[in-house]
């Protein structure tokens, strides 16, 4: 039995601001195939962008830890790989006998350029947790399997648990009397715990009969599944209502589980309030079509003039730049202001971030937001540009309406909405005439500021919308 000692455990890399896990969306490589440093070996959606994970090692592909839909927590195993020449897939010893070490080294240190790889540096050699991770107490298998305490099936690396069960057939519940469940994953775990899912019900779909995540969404979708885990107490389980045969059911995961508990945590933590005007815009778009024919080559968007005067605005009321500090107890204004831009896309709605906004030019705004939208449309931008906002400008009148009470995007202090601009009756110089109205909204955190504060900025941008010539005094 060979000992492995020179193989590379690649662990997943810290993805940014508040990113504890990610799911694996598809293996760029497979067993056995040789890669190269800095070479792509698997796609990734985080809660904020889809990444491609380049491997700071070269080698051979020893064993791929996860398979697709699976999420890995920051800081787990994604990949080894072993020096060609060295240590192979025929060479490893059983799972539950080896102990894999891993040479601490930086590796290209290209990982996620501005996230590291969480893993190196320090030069020491020191023990890696096991590859397959011990099961709770309560789910641990009984001695009388055969199965030592802490040895378990690695889910997706092809290793199998010597003297372990034999992996039941997908789809079913575990026969009476059976061994406990197998589970590795801490996130299948608490998966099953949110969902109300018995895993003794189960039947892994994973190597050896491990359960995977799958296998828990699976049972939350089926009805009968649904009902089973539910202890009979003999009342009725309000609230816990099974699927129907024509329901859809969604699991609550990825961008769509941090939008909801991002909302959830804004909406208990920020006492918000919103106000909002009616402008007329005529003037704004006028100026816009000044700007674009004298330069039709680089074009401003009405959304680009729109940032210009909220960075107008919070140049002259700083206090809605700012986010609270419940811990510090404190209100922290910040220096620059770091724009971000409400975007729908595919995979929800994003913010991203135009950082220092207010060093940039009315063309550099607008050059800025169409890259940017385009990128979080196609899923290109790294976690960096998603997080770390100040302001927000949210453009919902694109979607045909004219008004909204948003929610704050925690922990800014405020958001500023924009409804559609449509032809109505407006009173000029005592005239009635046809004018490009909106509707503008400004919802705020009224721990940072009282109403004189907001009233005034949101004041002053509508002044500049329908006053646009107010911007050059400001600029």
């Amino acid at each position: 039995m060979t000992t492995v000692e020179r193989v590379q455990v690649f662990l997943l890399p810290d993805l940014g601001e508040g990113l504890s896990e990610a799911e694996i969306v598809e293996w760029r490589v497979a067993v056995g195939d040789v890669v190269t440093v800095d070479q792509t070996v698997v796609e990734v959606e985080t809660a904020k962008a889809v990444v491609d994970v380049p491997c700071p090692y070269a080698g051979r592909v020893v064993a791929l830890h996860g398979a697709a839909g699976e999420v890995r927590p920051v800081g787990q195993p994604l990949i080894t790989v072993a020096p060609l020449g060295g240590a192979g897939p025929d060479d490893q010893e059983p799972a539950g006998h080896a102990t894999y070490r891993e040479e601490e080294r930086a590796g290209s240190g290209n990982v996620l350029i501005g996230y590291g790889t969480g893993h190196g540096g320090s030069g020491r050699r020191r023990r890696r947790p096991r590859l397959a991770i011990a099961p709770e107490t309560d789910d641990r298998v009984p001695a009388s399997t055969g199965v030592p305490a802490g040895v378990g099936s690695a889910e997706g690396t092809g290793r199998t648990t010597p003297g372990g069960p034999t992996a039941p057939a997908p789809g079913g519940a575990a026969p009476a009397g059976g061994p406990a469940p197998l589970v590795i994953s801490p996130i299948v775990r608490r998966l099953a715990k949110e969902r109300g899912v018995d895993l003794a019900t189960l039947r892994g779909t994973g190597t050896g009969g491990v359960i995977r995540r799958a296998d828990v969404e699976a049972a939350t979708a089926a009805p009968a599944a649904r009902l089973a885990a539910v202890p009979d107490t003999g009342q009725a389980h309000v609230g816990l209502a099974p699927a129907g045969d024509g329901d859809v059911v969604i699991p609550l995961t990825g961008i769509r589980k941090v939008i909801a508990d991002k909302l959830s945590r804004s909406r208990r933590e920020i006492p918000e309030v919103t106000i909002w005007v009616d402008v007329d815009a005529t003037g704004l778009l006028e100026t816009r079509a000044a700007i674009n024919a004298a330069t039709p080559d680089a074009p401003v968007s009405v959304l680009a003039l729109l940032a210009r005067i909220c960075l107008s605005g919070l140049r002259r009321y700083p206090q809605l730049n700012a986010h609270v500090d419940t811990e510090g107890q404190r209100i922290v204004q910040s220096a620059g202001v770091h724009l971000g831009i409400a975007a729908q896309t595919d995979r929800g709605l994003l913010v991203p971030v135009l950082r220092d906004a207010q060093r940039l030019t009315t063309r550099e705004l607008a050059a800025a937001l169409a890259e940017t939208t385009a990128a979080a449309r196609a899923g290109t931008l790294p976690p960096a540009r998603l997080t770390g906002g100040t302001f927000t400008l949210n453009n919902y009148g694109v979607f045909g309406v004219d008004g909204s009470t948003p929610i704050i995007n925690h922990p800014e202090a405020a958001l500023l909405g924009v409804g559609r601009i449509v032809d109505k009756p407006w009173v000029v110089d005592g005239q009635l005439a046809v004018r490009k109205v909106t509707q503008l909204s400004l919802t705020f955190d009224h721990r940072v500021c009282d109403g004189g504060v907001a009233g005034g900025f949101l004041r002053h941008v509508a002044d500049c919308v329908e006053q646009p010539a107010l911007l050059v005094a400001n600029v």
